[in-house]
């Protein structure tokens, strides 16, 4: 059997492996020149069990309207965006009860420790060099109210498998050094031991080469520009450079999954919300992070990869534009600089390297592991601020699927129809 798949970031890459290891004939579809060139690219770079909490949560939709109009918000609506966003944002507030927003936490809970198992199983069997970090990750606070409410949330995770830490400011200092000159202003932190640090960019790269070896063909520099059906089911995927036929098809295409399968009436649920990140190198500041660091007060990541820096953060509706925007990466910078005087020397404004990668949100903030209302057609895609976190163990779930196998884990909640 021959399975196409659409999108060589992390998840389609992860997808094309494992249906290799199953057996069947794999072609991938990239318009890029190479793999996870696109949202893969410059991610937060931390696979993080501790971050599944989706953004459709109560109080967001209070929090989005106050945040209208400022340029520096976490989260920034553009009111160009607004008209297209309509339909998705009433899901998205229907998704912010006590209710569903367990529900959902839950399912990406699932995946991501399934994740976590199968980049495990991955290492076990290839030698892949991503700048791999396995010393866990702090959440810190500056508020004690923040501090609370966040440990009681993260309690009802640890019923179902997430393992944690609750530290006071003395403790975070002492699991993180660099955090020494913050001490007065911390309430305390959680500390999540299984989180990762790596760098997707690096390992869906080696991946991709792994899979070559496999015989996973990947056509390169191929945009699609649509999909072909007939008698109910995928006949083909349209390229610029011609059609490709199979016997089943993924589509593994971030936010743009949506447009690309609305033609043959397949809804996917999916909003680009762009993300950004600035990568510095890390020698200027000898005594730096060695753990990550996700600021609660501040709403950004501060990450080691290798010998250098990534800061992290900013959500921005402003449909498919992925430019950074300098203004919202120097507030992130400002907000580090705070918080880390030895981060100062490192930032060079001239040298750092900005990024914007668009995210792929569902309203439910789940992302869609499924066979499509198509037959032959899967869905592997809208994975959100998560994509790093479940790339490897969604790629695992959607083979499993295409070549007619129980998926690993309980796949409720990941399902098309929601």
């Amino acid at each position: 059997m021959k399975a196409i798949v659409l999108g060589a970031g992390i998840v389609g890459t992860a997808t094309a492996y494992f249906l290799a290891k199953h057996g069947l004939d794999v072609e991938v579809i990239e318009r890029q020149s190479g793999a996870a060139l696109e949202t893969s690219f410059g991610n937060g770079g931390v696979l993080h069990a501790s971050e599944v909490e989706p953004w459709s949560q109560p109080g967001m939709p209070l929090k989005i309207l106050k945040w209208l109009g400022n340029p520096e918000a976490p989260l920034l609506v553009r009111y160009r965006a607004m008209p297209k966003l309509f339909s998705w944002g009433v899901k998205f507030v229907a998704n912010c009860t006590p209710e569903r927003f367990e529900r959902n936490a839950l399912a990406n809970l699932r995946l991501a420790l399934h994740s976590l198992d199968v980049i495990k199983s991955i290492r076990s069997e290839a030698e892949i060099d991503y700048d791999l970090r396995t010393n866990g990750a702090l959440r810190v606070f500056t508020d004690a109210r923040s501090f609370d409410m966040a440990a009681k949330s993260t309690e009802k995770l640890a019923g179902h498998g997430l393992k944690y830490e609750t530290l006071d400011a003395a403790g975070t200092v002492r699991q993180e050094p660099a955090l020494a000159d913050a001490s007065a202003k911390l309430a305390g932190a959680l500390y999540f031991p299984r989180d990762e640090i790596g760098d997707c960019h690096k390992f869906t790269q080696a991946l991709a080469k792994l899979c070559e070896t496999m015989g996973v063909r990947f056509r390169y520099g191929t945009s699609v520009t649509g999909v072909r059906a007939r008698a109910g089911k995928v006949s083909a995927v349209v390229t610029d450079k011609g059609e490709v036929t199979g016997d089943s098809y993924v589509a593994a295409l971030g936010s743009f999954t949506t447009p690309v399968l609305a033609a043959i009436g397949v809804r996917v649920p999916i909003y680009p919300v762009k993300g950004v990140s600035i990568t510095v190198p890390g020698a200027a500041w000898p005594e730096r992070v060695s753990t990550c660091i996700g600021d609660d007060s501040g709403l950004y990541g501060l990450v080691p990869l290798g010998d250098r820096l990534r800061v992290a953060g900013s959500a921005e509706i402003d449909g498919y534009e992925a430019t950074p925007n300098r203004a919202r990466c120097e507030a992130i910078v400002k907000k580090v600089i705070a918080m880390f005087p030895g981060f100062a020397p490192c930032y060079d404004p001239s040298t750092a390297k900005f990024w914007g990668g668009i995210r792929p949100v569902t309203p439910t903030g789940t992302p869609v592991l499924d066979r499509s209302p198509v037959p032959n057609l899967f869905v592997a895609a809208g994975h959100g601020h998560l994509g790093w976190t479940l790339g490897c163990g969604s790629g695992h779930v959607v083979a499993d699927l295409v070549a007619g196998k129980t998926p690993a884990i309980d796949t409720t909640g990941l399902r098309y129809a929601r």
